[in-house]
């Protein structure tokens, strides 16, 4: 980054700043905030340690989305996600396992909750409650405001986790596109927005593993926007997407100084690195950006904790053509590298190199023939489908 736009980064996030102070300071003047919500994030962690991440803003009432939600509704739905007042330096106590702290808020409204277990977890779950519950009066008339956070644990006897990239890799988002992902992102909703088939199925595989009844943690990173999360997780929850964390990216002006779509997701991948030490990943991605070298330098870093590497196609052939010499390096490290047409592509070499139980890729194929089957989303938005 050149100097000179340092200085106007900088310039412009002072500015960013000043303008949230005044902002804060008319709020208490004027009464406080209107309702308020705590929005919890899903968390990860291990036997000795949780993590768990969150934020506190005006209540901009986002209802869930509907099978006939116009244009108009899901643009409304989408500037609420967008207009986010957040409360800086309030309080949020947090209590899991008969422990308890107190954080607070930093000048976006987030806030970050560590645990360092005093008691051993059971080996048979998969998730875990953190009950929160904001203490700071900010807004008139406010009555008690709780929330509870879920975390997941990787369990003792998963033989591999998952990392996967979001756009372009389980939803298309059109992102080497700006129009295409304006429209993607703006005019649909959690609904209308459709996978990439076979993608539901070929998750819920992997994340029964070899024997088609364990557990094998999966983890979402994307560059997309906290914003976002309601709409992501609704999104996985209607097509039967496994859940899992989802890594998001604050965005705002300090943000884009301190790094952007490389430094985000590998901080997120070192992330879940550190809390899942030593299980061993497969990673899913897609060729638009910069996953193959985002991926590769994960291999680099932690040596012998990645199984495989899928990547979708997505791009030209220049690109392609980068991605092939990046592919040929990461498998001279000894790890599999599997540039993918389409999901049954990629299910075909999990399951033979067992990462699936047998019977895997019929279920796969039937999701993804249904898959392609849904009327697109300009079919839905123009209320085409089933004609």
């Amino acid at each position: 980054m050149s100097e000179l736009k340092r200085i106007f980064q900088r310039i412009a996030s002072n500015a960013d700043d000043f303008i949230d102070e005044l902002r804060d300071r008319f709020t208490e003047h004027t009464g406080g905030y209107g309702p308020v919500q705590l929005v919890t994030y899903r968390g990860l962690g291990n036997k000795e340690e949780i993590y768990l991440k969150g934020r506190v803003l005006l209540d901009r009432n986002v209802k869930p989305a509907g099978e006939t939600d116009s244009v108009w509704r899901n643009l409304m739905a989408m500037y609420k996600r967008f207009n986010t007042r957040e409360i800086p330096n309030v309080r949020v106590r947090a209590r899991f396992a008969g422990q308890e702290q107190t954080v607070r808020t930093n000048a976006e409204g987030y806030f970050e909750v560590r645990f360092a277990l005093q008691l051993q977890l059971p080996d048979w779950r998969d998730w875990y409650e953190v009950e929160l519950e904001l203490l700071d009066q900010v807004a008139e008339g406010q009555e008690t405001v709780r929330a509870t956070g879920h975390v997941q644990v990787a369990h003792a006897e998963s033989v591999f986790g998952v990392i996967s990239d979001l756009d372009d890799t389980v939803l298309e988002t059109g992102a080497t596109n700006l129009l295409k992902m304006a429209r993607l992102t703006f005019l649909n909703n959690a609904r209308t927005r459709l996978p990439f088939a076979g993608v539901a199925a070929f998750y819920r595989a992997l994340q029964r593993g070899p024997q088609g009844k364990g557990f094998h943690p999966i983890y979402y990173v994307s560059s997309s926007p906290w914003n976002l999360y309601d709409l992501l997780v609704e999104f996985c929850q209607v097509h039967g997407i496994p859940d899992g964390p989802l890594m998001l990216r604050d965005i705002g002006i300090d943000q884009e100084m301190t790094g952007g779509h490389h430094t985000h997701k590998l901080a997120q991948i070192e992330h879940i690195m550190r809390y899942t030490d030593p299980l061993p990943y497969i990673l899913i991605g897609d060729s638009g950006q910069q996953d193959p070298e985002i991926y590769e330098r994960v291999v680099e870093e932690y040596p012998g904790r990645v199984k495989a590497i899928y990547i979708r196609d997505v791009s030209e052939d220049a690109r392609d053509s980068e991605v092939f010499r990046i592919a040929q390096r990461v498998r001279d490290q000894g790890v599999e590298f599997v540039f993918v047409r389409d999901t049954l592509d990629a299910a075909h070499h999990a399951l033979q190199h067992g990462y699936l139980y047998a019977g895997a890729l019929e279920d796969i194929g039937l999701d993804a023939k249904l898959d392609k089957e849904a009327p697109s989303d300009l079919e839905q938005i123009m209320g085409l489908e089933g004609k």
